[in-house]
């Protein structure tokens, strides 16, 4: 009969999210997963199978986070649709963690060759740009973006300066002029026109 875990799976995943996060799915070997965890290579094994496994487990928890902030952003009042999209940005563009997101890092290294998780990111992404469109639309219903003017365009531009705040984060441009480039996109969606 099989002994009963004695650990916190989640507390396990996050801490393994951390690691891959730091040091990349290639560049993480199980015994820095093990020191990560603090559980045997034997118990990691055990739990998730192997090194893949956990990965897939912790990228598929990571997602399923973005996920829900989407939808979570959506919530409100259509006036403030681009006020939770500016602070989204903002919130993106102050932070002082340069270590990413495992969404991003995962996909960069991973997608190519391991179609699971280049079916998870995209699933992350389709989520993600319908979550932005939505902001978009809402906005466009409260009457403060051009009813004419692409909703799904400019909601992927929303996505990209999320995207792209974050890797400027990383390379350690300034958090002020991250915040301005966050500001300057959203005040551009707001003076779209339709096109005539």
């Amino acid at each position: 009969m099989a002994r009963p875990r004695t650990f916190d799976e989640h507390e396990v995943v996050a801490a393994a999210r951390r690691q891959f996060n730091e040091t990349g799915f290639h560049g993480t070997s199980v015994g820095e997963l093990s020191r990560a965890t603090g559980l045997s290579k034997g118990s990691l094994y055990g739990a998730f199978g192997d090194k893949d496994g956990l990965f897939q487990r912790a990228f598929d928890d990571y997602c399923a986070g973005t996920d829900e902030g989407a939808a979570a952003r959506l919530e409100g009042p259509e006036g403030e649709a681009l006020d939770r999209a500016r602070e989204w940005l903002r919130t993106t563009a102050r932070s002082s963690d340069t270590s990413g997101c495992l969404l991003a890092r995962g996909t960069a290294e991973l997608a190519s060759e391991n179609p699971a998780v280049a079916a998870r990111a995209d699933a992350a992404y389709a989520t993600l740009l319908a979550g932005c469109r939505g902001l978009v639309e809402q906005a466009q219903r409260a009457g403060q973006v051009d009813a004419g003017a692409d909703a799904a365009a400019l909601g992927g531009l929303i996505l990209a300066t999320q995207r792209g705040l974050e890797a400027l984060g990383r390379a350690g441009v300034d958090p002020s002029v991250r915040v301005a480039i966050a500001d300057a996109a959203i005040d551009g969606i707001t003076a779209v026109r339709a096109p005539s």
